[in-house]
């Protein structure tokens, strides 16, 4: 049970992050449009740039889940690549409730509150184009989501490995 749930949400995490990736094709496009408008006609756009912003902070943001689900964060494992899979599970676990849990909480938290302000006031971006900023505001709550969702899927994973030693797999999830 531990280990179906854990395995739903790290593919959940993974297909959320193919479809996130897509966002390179428009911004794509926009940085080409904006190059393209500035260097041929001297005439570049007062959006360009800052939308090419917006939309990679959205990419990168809702694709931390997806760097977590492929185990691709930075890690010092000096120690813990020593240890037995029990050991190591234990220890991941104990990493996960007294480090990551907390800080994605409040992470989660204080930038839910700020998203519920900026949407309240129907916040824009100080430029000249001034684009409406809250939903990418909305979309940074839904990034630390599905970052602590990714997070419980490695605690559950975890918790299954240290009860279960003999259930030890050796192929990444």
């Amino acid at each position: 049970m531990l280990e179906a749930t854990a395995n739903g949400i790290t593919q959940f995490n993974r297909k959320a992050g193919e479809w996130v990736s897509l966002l390179m094709l428009p911004m794509l496009f926009v940085a080409v449009y904006e190059v393209f408008m500035r260097y041929a006609f001297n005439a570049p756009t007062s959006w360009g740039f800052e939308l090419t912003i917006f939309i990679y902070g959205v990419h990168f943001i809702l694709g931390y889940s997806f760097t977590d689900a492929h185990d691709g964060h930075v890690r010092v494992d000096i120690f813990s690549s020593r240890l037995e899979p029990r050991a190591k599970a234990i220890l991941e676990i104990v990493t996960l409730l007294v480090i990551f849990f907390p800080f994605m909480t409040m992470m989660t938290i204080f930038a839910g509150k700020f998203a519920f302000l900026s949407a309240s006031m129907k916040e824009l971006a100080s430029s000249s184009w001034a684009p409406p900023i809250w939903p990418v505001k909305i979309l940074m709550v839904l990034g630390f989501l599905l970052l602590w969702l990714q997070g419980l899927g490695h605690l559950l994973h975890n918790l299954h490995v240290a009860l279960n030693p003999a259930a030890h797999r050796t192929e990444k999830r």
